[in-house]
């Protein structure tokens, strides 16, 4: 029985226990999702737990697969689980090492994995974290349904063609049950996203978060003469600045494009750009358009092209429904930035105590 083989059940435990639909290799439980991803290593200053021998050497495939290759306090790893947890990240990634040097790296890898996992229940032990009977039926009767399975004994079966055990399964269903409630008080509890937080979140990053919101606006161009090098940018300058000083005496500013500006295609209906996306225009015009209020003017701005002046009429904002949704997602945002710091702090805190012999 290979190790792709035996991981079926496995994996459908991890998944129904999250909530989320199994991948696509898991053949009877359908519909694809990206693997969590594994937290990041500790920082080289860190203090790790005592290694007495390093995982260099790859196992030949003569050896007994229950053979101990790793000591965790007192819980020993067998070649078996290593083996195991290689097949599964091949079945994630979908890429077989081709090299012994990938195959060295995936096999760390998965052994760090496994270790990491290891401290986690020995923590949930230590802290008397225990499964009920009712619970473990309801996660069951959950990845029986998932798995398609009509009845026990069908599900039975279905466990049975995978070469695993309804025990085996039940204890690896246990003990993800336990990871998890240890994970949840050590580190889900210890987070929390205040509604300032949220606000600092919003301010710092308003302007993406208003992306794809509409505006509407106005200009007048002023081109500079051809060939006129800086002497036409500056005769520009100045038309501009003597139309400005006709709208901020209060005319029309339609009117006042439609006789002035050089933009022939937006002229004639009186310098109005339309409904425009944030985003559409060039950054520093539409920078320059967004800091006025609805009805406020620019003074003479200068592009490429030449000198412009601007004026807002309308502009949607982060506001009523458009700002809770944001806000919601803030949370979200923040929410999983914490706990993946707080999930790396606990994990180096329980490897820092923790005494790890490799035996590869």
């Amino acid at each position: 029985m290979s190790g792709a083989t035996r991981l079926v059940l496995a994996a459908a435990v991890v998944f129904a226990l999250s909530g989320c639909t199994a991948p696509s290799w898991v053949p009877l439980a359908g519909k694809a999702k990206a693997p969590e991803p594994q937290p990041p290593p500790p920082p080289p200053h860190e203090v790790r737990a005592p290694i007495l021998s390093r995982p260099v050497p790859l196992t030949d495939d003569a050896l007994v697969v229950d053979r101990v290759i790793c000591v965790v306090n007192s819980d020993a790893v067998t070649l078996y689980e290593l083996e195991e947890a290689e097949a599964y990240a091949v079945y994630e990634t979908k890429q077989a090492p081709s090299t012994p040097e990938e195959r060295a790296a995936l096999r760390e890898k998965a052994l760090a994995s496994i270790i990491e996992r290891r401290l986690q229940l020995q923590q949930a032990e230590r802290e008397k974290i225990v499964v009920d009977d009712a619970e473990m039926r309801e996660q069951l009767d959950e990845i029986q349904k998932r798995l398609g399975a009509k009845n026990e004994a069908e599900f039975e079966q279905m466990v049975k063609a995978q070469g695993l055990s309804v025990e085996g399964v039940k204890k690896r269903l246990r003990e993800q049950l336990q990871v998890e409630r240890i994970k949840r008080r050590k580190v889900n509890l210890r987070i929390s996203v205040t509604e300032e937080d949220i606000d600092h979140y919003l301010n710092a990053n308003r302007e993406k978060l208003e992306t794809g919101l509409s505006f509407e606006a106005r200009h007048i161009l002023f081109v500079p003469t051809a060939g006129a090098g800086e002497d036409g940018w500056q005769a520009a300058r100045r038309r501009a600045e003597d139309v400005y000083s006709r709208v901020m005496g209060g005319e029309e500013f339609g009117e006042l494009a439609r006789e002035f500006s050089d933009d022939t295609a937006t002229a004639k209906n009186g310098g109005r750009l339309g409904i425009l996306k944030r985003g559409e225009l060039a950054p520093d015009i539409e920078k320059a358009i967004l800091r006025l209020s609805p009805g406020e003017h620019s003074p003479p701005f200068r592009s490429e092209v030449g000198y412009h002046l601007f004026e807002l009429e309308s502009k949607e904002t982060l506001a009523g429904e458009q700002l809770a949704q944001a806000r919601n997602q803030i949370r979200d945002i923040l929410y999983k930035q914490k706990y993946e710091i707080r999930l790396n702090e606990w994990l180096a805190e329980i490897r820092g105590k923790a005494i790890i012999e490799m035996r590869l």
